[in-house]
């Protein structure tokens, strides 16, 4: 379990390191071909960043608002979720986040907000219908660990990233037809350049930050079997979940990766521009943490 979160940690931020590879690339051939250079990285990072921490902020009030999720204020209401979070919260060693419960026969789970103080953990009614004990207890365990690893945080320097990437694209764009200050910014050259990286770039940041969305749903995988000691109860949570797969009523693409399952239909869930690995990987790897322990 400790090899697989630490290879799990190694390879996001490698990815991440790539990510910002990428951008610097973007922004050098831009600076070689217009006056503004650098300075454009800059600014596409300055507006990239405040909308991403206007999201950081207010995101998980919209999330939880939008699927329909209603809080367990007291242990009286909830009990059985209640005390699961609770002690597994103990055992990770964090505060105990907020509990939500959605009415959605869907079987899904998610946790969301910017620290484990600021923390939210939501189930669906399907979920609790659907999964024995250690079964819920492993999907739990599972998104305490997303918030345990400050997954959000690494999410919202990816999407940063690449909204960097695709206003660094515009502006090729547009000073490839517009022109620019330099007679070489409004070269045919530059519009052709520019048509590319529209293209292709988001293509690649968006390619990029679902890596990363991948290695953090394996390392919360790793991290919530060591939580637990029990790697097969989160194997046959999303085993049940894959097979009983449904929908999510209430759900967008932009918090699609907050779920512990593909929220959407099972042909986009295999989908190679899922948030989500292939749950028979995810099941695979679990098993043979199951095995070396």
């Amino acid at each position: 379990m400790y090899k697989q979160i630490d290879s799990n940690r190694r390879k996001t931020w490698i990815l991440i390191l790539l990510f910002i590879g990428v951008l610097a690339a973007i922004g050098y051939i831009y600076g070689t071909l217009s006056d503004l250079g650098p300075f454009a990285v800059v600014i596409a990072l300055a507006i990239s960043v405040g909308m991403t921490l206007f999201s950081w902020f207010a995101g998980d009030k919209v999330v939880l608002a939008t699927s329909g999720a209603k809080e367990i204020k007291t242990r009286d209401e909830n009990p059985y979720v209640w005390n699961m979070v609770e002690n597994l919260s103990i055992t990770a060693g964090i505060p105990r986040p907020r509990v939500y419960v959605i009415d959605d026969p869907a079987a899904n789970a998610f946790a969301t907000g910017r620290n484990p103080e600021k923390a939210s953990v939501a189930v669906t009614t399907g979920i609790l219908s659907l999964l024995e004990n250690e079964e819920l207890e492993g999907v739990l365990a599972h998104e305490l660990s997303h918030i345990q690893n400050y997954d959000t945080t690494v999410m919202m320097i990816a999407a940063a990233l690449v909204g960097a990437i695709v206003i660094l694209g515009d502006y090729f764009f547009r000073f490839g037809f517009l022109g620019g200050r330099s007679r070489k910014s409004g070269s045919p050259i530059f519009m052709v350049i520019g048509i590319l990286f529209l293209i292709i770039s988001p293509l690649v940041g968006e390619v990029i930050r679902l890596a990363i969305s991948w290695k953090r749903e394996f390392l919360a995988d790793a991290s919530g079997a060591l939580l637990t000691r029990y790697p097969e109860g989160l194997a046959r949570a999303l085993e049940k979940i894959s097979t009983h797969h449904r929908p999510v009523a209430r759900v967008s693409r932009a918090t699609a990766h907050l779920w512990i399952a593909n929220p959407f239909s099972s042909k986009k869930a295999s989908s190679f521009f899922s948030t989500h690995p292939p749950v028979e990987q995810r099941v695979q790897e679990l098993r043979k943490m199951a095995a070396a322990g």
